[in-house]
């Protein structure tokens, strides 16, 4: 192109959101794999000036209205659109269905049909619960989904409209268990309790299973996948799988604390118990970027160690 490749970004203040934003701009986010380390990635280093970038949120665009959507889309004429905007409260969709459908698969499908109004590239980020994690193996994209709950569900929902709208064209990415620098998560969560409770017991699930993903190295793959306009519908984790007491275990030692003071929990011990289910299997096997010959991302305890790196100001 002879000009910058116009991107719309939509949940553009989220966690995934910022490092999307970053890595479009030629930057490196925080807890990114280093510029000059870039090379033999999924996504080399973006030289500053190759996007122009419209990014929303749900302060600027809300994705219910349709017409706001198209004025949106129609206005700024995208080539590409990330669309990550969505109601991710998975427990409180559980007693907020009218809004998770109206968000995750309404709003989903008035952005695809905006999109394909004007030939724009659509790239929907999805989520592990669109399984019900009975599988005793990772699921691969192939897997039918069968959600258990409402956030899944309405999920599953932004990912027949992409199809149904898109036809053979759209992206459809499902990722699982994220952290990253900007916005709430679990690696955030540890640190700040651990640090308010010098000598706290923290208690974690030890029978959930999952491949946790750091948005700054899941940012450069989406960017990757809409930038080569790939079709269909990719798992992207970091590599490597853990449960929830063995994630937080492994943040508590990258953050400096003892491991030893996490002890495994089963989910039937969650006082409260949680409205949403979880899958106890979220395991994606990213077998699409496999087979099209594309780098999987980095393991996930690298991904971990970057990422409390940069939230605790480390050099």
């Amino acid at each position: 192109m002879s000009r910058p490749q116009r991107v719309l970004v939509t949940g553009g203040n989220g966690q995934l959101g910022r490092d999307v934003r970053d890595v479009l701009a030629g930057a490196v986010p925080d807890g990114g794999v280093p510029a000059d380390q870039l090379d033999g990635t999924i996504l080399p280093p973006v030289q500053p000036g190759t996007f122009e970038v419209l990014s929303t949120d749900i302060d600027t665009l809300d994705l219910v209205d349709r017409a706001a959507v198209h004025d949106a889309v129609e206005g700024f004429g995208p080539d590409l659109i990330l669309h990550g905007g969505a109601y991710t409260a998975v427990d409180a969709c559980e007693s907020d269905r009218d809004t998770a459908f109206a968000v995750n698969a309404l709003g989903t499908r008035h952005m695809a049909e905006a999109a394909a109004s004007i030939g724009a590239h659509i790239v929907y980020i999805s989520t592990d619960y669109v399984f019900d994690g009975d599988s005793d193996r990772p699921y691969d994209e192939w897997d039918d989904p069968s959600p258990r709950s409402v956030y899944g569900r309405s999920k599953l929902g932004g990912e027949q409209e992409v199809r149904a709208i898109s036809g053979e064209s759209g992206t459809v990415v499902r990722t699982a268990w994220v952290s990253g620098a900007h916005g709430a998560n679990m690696v955030k969560t540890v640190m700040r309790v651990a640090s308010s409770s010098p000598d706290g017991v923290l208690r974690f699930v030890d029978d959930q299973h999952g491949c946790p993903t750091f948005t700054a190295d899941l940012a450069r793959a989406v960017v990757r996948l809409g930038m080569d306009r790939r079709p269909g519908t990719f798992h992207v984790t970091n590599q490597g799988e853990t449960t929830w007491f063995g994630f937080v275990q492994a943040a508590m030692s990258a953050a400096g604390y003892d491991p030893a003071r996490v002890e495994p929990i089963s989910t039937a011990d969650l006082d409260p118990p949680r409205p949403a289910p979880r899958p106890k299997n979220s395991r994606l096997d990213n077998a699409a970027l496999r087979l099209s010959g594309l780098p999987y991302l980095p393991a996930w305890q690298e991904g971990m160690a970057r990422l409390v790196s940069a939230l605790s100001g480390a050099d």
